[in-house]
Formats: C-alpha cells, sequence, structure tokens
C-alpha cells in the first residue's frame, strides 16, 4: 500500500512539473518525423494483465512491421529526435502515466512483450509478474547500453534471449524478494546518476 502511494503521488507531481518538457518534446517529434507522438506497445503486467506502455515515439511509423522489437546499435528506424530522447531517457516520461493509473510503478521489473515473457520458466514469471513493472530497476542500470552490446551479435534476437534475459530476470527475481521503498529511492538515484553520466 505504502509503493503505491508513493508511486501515485510522485507521479501526479512529475506529470505536472513535467507538463512543459512533455510539451516541448511532444513538438519536437512533430516536426522532426510525421507520426503520433507516443509509441504504445502491449506489455504483459502484474498477474499476467496486458496493458498498452506509453513512451515517446522515437522510430519511424510502422517500425515493428520493419525490424525486431529490439533495437540494436545505430538502428536506421530510429529518428534524430528519437536518438536524443532515447540516449536521455526522456523517452520513457509518458510511462508516469502507466504509473499513475495503476500500470506501473516507479520501481520495478521491466515489462516485457508477450513474445519474450513467454521465454520466462513457469515458475520465474510467476514470481517477477506478482508485483508491478516499473519504469526503472537494477537490471536497467546495468543494461542501459543494452543496445550497443546486441549490436555485436551475429542474432541480436537470440543473445538477447539466451544471454540476456536470464541475467534480467535474477535481478528481477532478486527485486521481488527483497524490495523496499528506502530501496526504491536507492535504484532511483542510481537511475538519475546512470543516465546523467553516461
Amino acid at each position: 500500500m505504502l509503493k503505491r502511494l508513493f508511486d501515485l503521488l510522485v507521479s501526479a507531481l512529475a506529470l505536472v512539473f513535467l507538463f512543459p518538457i512533455f510539451l516541448l518534446i511532444s513538438i519536437w517529434i512533430k516536426i522532426d518525423s510525421p507520426g503520433e507522438v507516443f509509441f504504445r506497445q502491449e506489455r504483459v503486467g502484474r498477474y499476467g494483465k496486458i496493458f498498452r506502455i506509453h513512451k515517446f515515439r522515437t522510430m519511424t511509423v510502422n517500425a515493428e512491421s520493419k525490424g525486431l522489437q529490439l533495437t540494436v546499435g545505430s538502428d536506421r528506424r530510429v529518428t534524430g529526435a528519437g536518438a536524443f530522447l532515447r540516449k536521455t531517457k526522456l523517452d520513457e516520461l509518458p510511462q508516469l502515466l502507466d504509473v499513475f493509473v495503476g500500470d506501473m510503478s516507479l520501481v520495478g521489473p521491466r515489462p516485457e512483450v508477450p513474445r519474450y515473457m513467454d521465454q520466462y520458466p513457469p515458475a520465474v514469471r510467476e514470481e517477477v509478474l506478482s508485483v508491478r513493472p516499473g519504469i526503472t530497476d537494477r537490471a536497467s542500470i546495468e543494461f542501459r547500453n543494452e543496445n550497443e552490446m546486441l549490436a555485436g551479435s551475429a542474432d541480436p534476437e537470440r543473445t538477447y534471449v539466451e544471454e540476456v534475459l536470464p541475467i534480467k530476470q535474477k535481478y528481477y527475481l532478486a527485486y521481488v524478494r527483497s524490495h523496499s521503498l528506502l530501496g526504491d529511492l536507492k535504484i532511483i538515484l542510481d537511475t538519475v546518476v546512470a543516465i546523467a553520466t553516461k
């Protein structure tokens, strides 16, 4: 209950104070390339509920039909504005809306698309999905340059499923088993520091 109240309060305040930034980014995206401001994609949430995550659009329209659901290296689908938004993680800001309505938390395991969640062992999937997915977590910090890491693979999707995903699952399980409000605050601070020093 305390975690949800914290999420609700922080996301509400952040959405109010960050509104001017949301507006400026929205205008930039519309000027930079044709298409919607927001990118919405189905993800697996708490207890397996499917929800549509919100991000600022960083790719060309219908990008998923032109390649993987992963971003690898200098992906040609990424727009000019999108490259900056991804580098600074500003594309993730609209997820504050998902936190506010209760689909996500500020901190928690990152929500996967259904096809990658299907790769989880059943017991791991059940435990990870016992909490709300988050905007950030330890795995997000450790794999903040994931697209660059996958760029060196001959088969990025296979590398993600067989090498990256198992490590992320260990982080997710550790979080589920020992998370606390103080721990969440530490992860949020570490995330800000990681982005600022990238």
